[in-house]
């Protein structure tokens, strides 16, 4: 990855979240001559799991403006792999807690247990052309504008359990946090600072127990 081009992508994801149209503006413009097209897309794809679709529809707008770039071709429809991508995908963010996490998505709802983990972990992010641990620290970025700290707490996790260094976190963070206001900002701060504590002490996998992904 070049350099830079990971702080771009972070960047992006969290001005998505931010949902104001020059702020995103001016993170596509940074992503172009910085990061491949192919992972700027899949930030903005991933998107929707998180924003919902009008979101990800006037990115993707916005995008093929900034960059001149039209759009691929579709990937193939493969359901079965994608469940079974899925599985993996979620066991290697959530470890230790997977079985828990589906357990209790189901106790909500059990269609949105297996949408969970057939589309949104087996068809968006377990796609190869994002490496997860990048994947998972621009959902962090998002997030943390967003203003979700229940999955914040769990794609922070994520990353680490992805393979994302702490000092990767921590610099998703602080670009993150310069989007939002001092109490969010603040609210963030501890659920990191909780994650990161346990990750040090060799808890990764023990910590509080997640319903939502």
């Amino acid at each position: 990855m070049k350099a830079g081009e990971r702080g771009a992508l972070v960047g992006l994801s969290a001005a998505l979240a931010r949902r104001e149209h020059m702020e995103l503006g001016r993170a596509m413009e940074a992503c172009v001559g910085l990061a491949d097209p192919r992972r700027v897309e899949e930030v903005i794809l991933q998107s929707y799991l998180f924003l919902g679709y009008p979101v990800a529809l006037n990115a993707f707008g916005l995008w093929r403006e900034v960059s001149g770039i039209e759009a691929g071709d579709a990937a193939p429809e493969a359901w079965g792999d994608w469940s079974d991508r899925g599985r993996e995908v979620c066991r290697t963010v959530y470890g230790g807690q997977y079985e828990g996490l589906r357990r209790n998505v189901r106790s909500l709802h059990p269609d949105m247990e297996r949408w969970m983990v057939v589309e949104g972990y087996g068809k968006v992010l377990g796609r190869p052309e994002l490496a997860l641990p990048i994947r998972e620290l621009c959902i962090v970025a998002l997030l943390v504008v967003l203003g979700a700290p229940r999955q914040l707490h769990s794609h922070l996790r994520g990353a680490l359990h992805a393979g994302a260094k702490v000092e990767d976190v921590e610099e998703a963070m602080e670009l993150a946090l310069t989007l939002v206001d001092e109490g969010a900002g603040a609210e963030a701060r501890v659920v990191w600072n909780r994650v990161k504590d346990r990750w040090a002490e060799g808890g990764a996998g023990c910590s509080e127990s997640s319903s939502t992904a």
